[in-house]
C-alpha cells in the first residue's frame, strides 16, 4: 500500500528519519514528514530535509512542553488543520493509509496525535493508523545513582530519563487514539529491553525493530517495477480488513531467516552444474524455513504482548525469493495460524523478492485480549 508516515514529537520523528532513510526510494513509502514543538529534536534529524520537518506551537517556545499532555492537546487542537497543510508538499491525497508514530508518553507529539488523526480522517477517505511506544516504568520513578539492577549504574548504559507523568500521559493518548484511528499498534518498550539495559541505552535497537517491522508491514504489497508480481496480492484492504476500523490494538510479528538464493550453487540446487536456467530449491528446505518463519513471528516477540497468542482476525505475509515460497508449506502455515490464534479470519499474502536471501514472514494479530503493560498503563487512570 502507499503508506503516508508522520512521526510526531521526539519518538516519530526518529522513527520517520529512520524510514525515509532506508526506504525513502520504496514504493509503499508515499510520503513522510516530522513535527515538533521542539527545534533541537528536528535539527537532529539526518534524512528528512527542511521540506519534511516542521516545527509547530509557538507557545512552546521552540522547547519541548515537558509532560505536560494537556498543553500538548491544547496545541494539537490549534495546531491540526496547519499541520495538515505542512504535508501537502508530499501528495497526501494519494496515500492509502496514514501512519502516526508517536512516542505516547510525551507531550508535544502525545498530545498533537489525536487531533491531528481526526483532521486527517476529516480531509482523506484513507485509514488513519497509530504507531505508539509506551513507557517503561523506570521513566516514572525518580532518578538515582543505581542501575536498574540496583549496583552502580554501568557507563557504557545511559539513564533512563526521568518522566513522571509519562504513563498517565500514555495512558490518556491511548485511550485518544482509538477513539480516532482505525487501529494502533502498540510497541512496548520495556518488553524489549534487556537485562539490565537501559532505555536510553536501548534507543537504537529498538527504534530499528520498529522500523523494520513497520517496513515489512506496510512494504509487503508493493513491489519494484521489474519483479516478480505476488501470487497473492495484498493490499490496503487486506490490511484493513485485518486490524479492522474501530481502533483496537494489533500486534506485530515478525521474523526473518537467511538462504541461499538458488541460482548461487547451493547444494539444494542445479547451480553446481552451470545451468543458465535458475536452480530449483530444495523443497524440504523450502518448507523447513518458512515453517521456521512463520513459527518464528508468531510465538517470537511481537510489538506488544498478545495474551495466549490468541485474535479474532489475523493476516500473514510470507516472503523471500521467489524459488523458496512453496505454496503447500505457506497454506499449512496458515492453517497452523488459524489453530494458534483461534482466528476464524486469516488473510494472507506473498512478497517475493528477487535476489533475496532470506525468508520473512509477518504476523499481524487484531482483536486480541488487552496486554498487561496496557492494562497497568490504564489503571494509572483509573
Amino acid at each position: 500500500m502507499r503508506l503516508h508516515v508522520i512521526g510526531l514529537g521526539g519518538a516519530g520523528g526518529r522513527i520517520a528519519d529512520r524510514l525515509a532513510a532506508a526506504h525513502d526510494a520504496d514504493p509503499f513509502l508515499a510520503g513522510v514528514n516530522a513535527f515538533d514543538t521542539d527545534m533541537d529534536a528536528l535539527g537532529a534529524l539526518d534524512a528528512l530535509g527542511e521540506e519534511r520537518r516542521y516545527r509547530f506551537g509557538d507557545a512552546a517556545g521552540g522547547d519541548g512542553l515537558e509532560g505536560d499532555l494537556h498543553a500538548g492537546r491544547r496545541l494539537g487542537d490549534a495546531h491540526a488543520s496547519e499541520l495538515g497543510r505542512a504535508m501537502d508538499d508530499q501528495q497526501p491525497s494519494l496515500a492509502e493509509a496514514f501512519l502516526i508514530v508517536v512516542g505516547l508518553g510525551g507531550a508535544a507529539g502525545a498530545g498533537a496525535a489525536p487531533a491531528l488523526a481526526e483532521e486527517l480522517s476529516r480531509l482523506y477517505d484513507a485509514p488513519v493508523y497509530a504507531f505508539g511506544f509506551l513507557p517503561v516504568p523506570a521513566e516514572t520513578e525518580a532518578p538515582d545513582d543505581d542501575g536498574p539492577t540496583g549496583g552502580p549504574r554501568e557507563r557504557e548504559s545511559p539513564p533512563t530519563p526521568h518522566r513522571p507523568l509519562a504513563e498517565r500521559n500514555a495512558a490518556r493518548t491511548l485511550g485518544a487514539l482509538s477513539d480516532r484511528c482505525a487501529a494502533v499498534f502498540p510497541f512496548d518498550n520495556a518488553a524489549w529491553l534487556r537485562p539490565g539495559e537501559t532505555l536510553a541505552g536501548a534507543r537504537d535497537r529498538l527504534d530499528e525493530a520498529a522500523v523494520e517491522r513497520i517496513a515489512a508491514l506496510f512494504g509487503a504489497g508493493e513491489t519494484p517495477d521489474g519483479t516478480e508480481t505476488p501470487q497473492q496480492v495484498l493490499d490496503a484492504s487486506d490490511v484493513a480488513r485485518a486490524v479492522g476500523s474501530d481502533g483496537e490494538i494489533a500486534a506485530i510479528g515478525h521474523a526473518t531467516q537467511a538462504v541461499e538464493p538458488p541460482d548461487s550453487g547451493s547444494r539444494f540446487g542445479l547451480g553446481l552444474f552451470g545451468s543458465d536456467e535458475p536452480a530449483e530449491v530444495d523443497t524440504s528446505a523450502a518448507v523447513s524455513a518458512i515453517e521456521t518463519v512463520i513459527r518464528k513471528a508468531t510465538r517470537g516477540k511481537s510489538t506488544v504482548e498478545v495474551p495466549d497468542g490468541r485474535a479474532d482476525r489475523t493476516l500473514l505475509v510470507v516472503g523471500g525469493p521467489p524459488a523458496w515460497l512453496n505454496r503447500e508449506a505457506i497454506a499449512d502455515g496458515r492453517r497452523w495460524l488459524a489453530e494458534e490464534t483461534e482466528s476464524d479470519a486469516i488473510l494472507s499474502g506473498d512478497a517475493p523478492v528477487r535476489d533475496g536471501d532470506a525468508v520473512s514472514a509477518v504476523v499481524i494479530r487484531s482483536g486480541i485480549d488487552e496486554p498487561e503493560r496496557v492494562r497497568e498503563l490504564r489503571e494509572t487512570i483509573a
